[in-house]
C-alpha cells in the first residue's frame, strides 16, 4: 500500500506540481531525484543536470541562484540576500537592500554546513569543505576550507591521490565493476567486505 501511495505522490508532484510537500515528506527522494524535481518546480534561475541536493539544503532565494551540471550540495546554505537588512532598516530608519546572485558552475561539491554568501561564483571543478564560509569567488579547480574560506588544495591533485588510495583498497576490483557512485546490487557485498576489513572477522558490534 505504501508503495502505491509513494508512486502516486511522485506522479502528482512531477507531472502536475501538486502535493509537493507531501511528496518530499513521504517519498523522501534521493538527492538527485530532488534535483530533478526542483529543476521543474524549484524557481532556480538555472538548475543543470545531475544535481544532487540533500533534503536539508537551505536556499531561500533560488531565483537568484544558477547551478550547473554535476553539482552536489550536502546540507549547506546558499544565501543571495543579507538577512540583517530588515533589522538595519528598522533600527536606523533607512531603506537598504543587499541582494546578489550566486553562480555555482559545473562539477562542484559543497560540503555539510558550508555557507555560501551573496555575490559568489564557485568553480567549475571546485570543492568547498564542510563548515566553510564562502565570501569570495572560488577559482576553477580550487579546494577551499575554513572561515572565511581559503584555498587549501587543488582538485586534480586530490583526484590523483584518491585514485592511488583506491587502487590499494582490498575491494578495489569491486569498485572498478561498480556502476556509478552507488550500485544497489553491489552495495551489500561492499558493505560486508568493508566491515570485515575494518573490524575483523568478529564484526558484530560490542558497544
Amino acid at each position: 500500500m505504501i508503495r502505491i501511495v509513494k508512486r502516486t505522490l511522485r506522479w502528482l508532484a512531477f507531472e502536475h506540481g501538486v502535493a509537493k510537500g507531501l511528496y518530499r515528506r513521504i517519498c523522501k527522494p534521493t538527492g538527485e531525484e530532488l534535483g530533478d524535481f526542483l529543476r521543474r518546480y524549484g524557481r532556480f534561475h538555472h538548475l543543470g543536470e545531475h544535481v544532487s541536493l540533500r533534503p536539508w539544503t537551505n536556499i531561500p532565494d533560488p531565483q537568484y541562484v544558477s547551478i550547473g551540471n554535476n553539482v552536489q550540495l550536502t546540507h549547506c546554505s546558499i544565501f543571495a540576500h543579507d538577512g540583517s537588512i530588515a533589522m538595519l532598516n528598522r533600527a536606523y530608519n533607512v531603506k537598504l537592500d543587499r541582494v546578489d546572485r550566486v553562480v555555482i558552475k559545473d562539477n562542484v561539491y559543497i560540503g555539510h554546513q558550508a555557507i555560501v554568501l551573496p555575490g559568489v561564483t564557485i568553480g567549475p571543478n571546485a570543492l568547498v569543505a564542510a563548515g566553510a564560509v564562502v565570501s569570495k569567488d572560488v577559482a576553477e579547480g580550487d579546494i577551499v576550507a575554513g572561515v572565511p574560506a581559503r584555498p587549501v588544495g587543488r582538485l586534480d591533485k586530490l583526484v590523483e591521490k584518491l585514485r592511488e588510495q583506491t587502487s590499494q583498497l582490498p575491494w578495489a576490483e569491486l569498485i572498478e565493476q561498480r556502476e556509478g557512485a552507488f550500485d544497489p546490487d553491489m552495495e551489500p557485498q561492499l558493505e560486508r567486505y568493508r566491515i570485515s576489513y575494518f573490524f575483523g572477522s568478529e564484526s558484530t558490534s560490542r558497544w
